[in-house]
């Protein structure tokens, strides 16, 4: 018998509990800058330093952070679903609990990649400095995707969310867009679960099971409501 698919979606509240800062929580202010001075192309165009020094010590951090519960949690779920995970997060923190299937919607620090092309990318293994250029000789910059750029991913990501047996969000605001979208793609009927510490304002008028807690907590909850679900119906 195949498994269910369960697609989830991530945002910085799942990350925050391994020490990583988020957007909401910092408002709108990241490690003391705008997050447009070091995530827009036009911050980039303007101090191409900044950007890079900031990125630079913004993947030592990610480095230094480890998996929590809540991803390890994801990624166990795999011995009984066949899990997509879809996140906003720009960490590996997801892969490094073990989960298989990642969609990383706005890149990942531990890649770099040209500032020409989007798909010249390369592992980001030391810190990326003002004239490390990329083969087509472009100056190298972190492959994470900034305010005012497509989201190239967007499109494998719909593709899953439309045939999800179950779908799941952890840690979003759901304001951010087109990821906040992805919930207007599922199939009628898919059962939606809620993870956050606020339930987001932007679920109003959606059928889900909320829980309200932790992204720790919220992914145990989540793993117990579904074991019992999965016992229930083998009665």
């Amino acid at each position: 018998m195949s498994k269910l698919h369960l697609v989830v979606l991530t945002g910085a509240g799942i990350s925050a509990e391994s020490g990583l800062r988020t957007f909401r929580d910092s408002d709108g202010f990241w490690e003391g800058f705008s997050v447009y001075e070091v995530a827009s192309p036009h911050g980039w165009n303007d101090n191409p330093q900044l950007v890079l020094d900031f990125y630079n010590a913004r993947r030592h951090d990610i480095l230094k952070a480890k998996p929590n519960a809540a991803h390890t949690g994801l990624a166990k779920l795999e011995d009984d679903y066949d899990v997509t995970i879809i996140t906003q997060n720009i960490d590996d923190l997801h892969e490094r609990a073990g989960s298989k299937n990642v969609i990383h919607l706005h890149g990942q620090i531990t890649n770099m990649r040209s500032s020409k092309s989007e798909t010249l990318i390369y592992p980001y293994k030391k810190d990326i400095h003002v004239g490390d250029k990329a083969e087509d000789g472009s100056q190298l910059r972190p492959e994470v995707v900034w305010f005012g750029e497509p989201v190239l991913k967007i499109s494998e990501a719909e593709s899953v969310v439309e045939k999800a047996d179950i779908f799941v969000i952890v840690g979003t605001s759901l304001v951010v867009y087109p990821a906040a979208g992805l919930i207007s793609l599922l199939p009628q009927g898919t059962p939606v679960y809620v993870i956050d510490k606020r339930i987001p304002d932007e679920t109003a008028g959606m059928q889900f099971t909320p829980i309200e807690t932790t992204a720790t907590e919220g992914v145990r909850e989540l793993m117990r409501i579904l074991k019992e679900k999965k016992n229930h119906k083998k009665k």
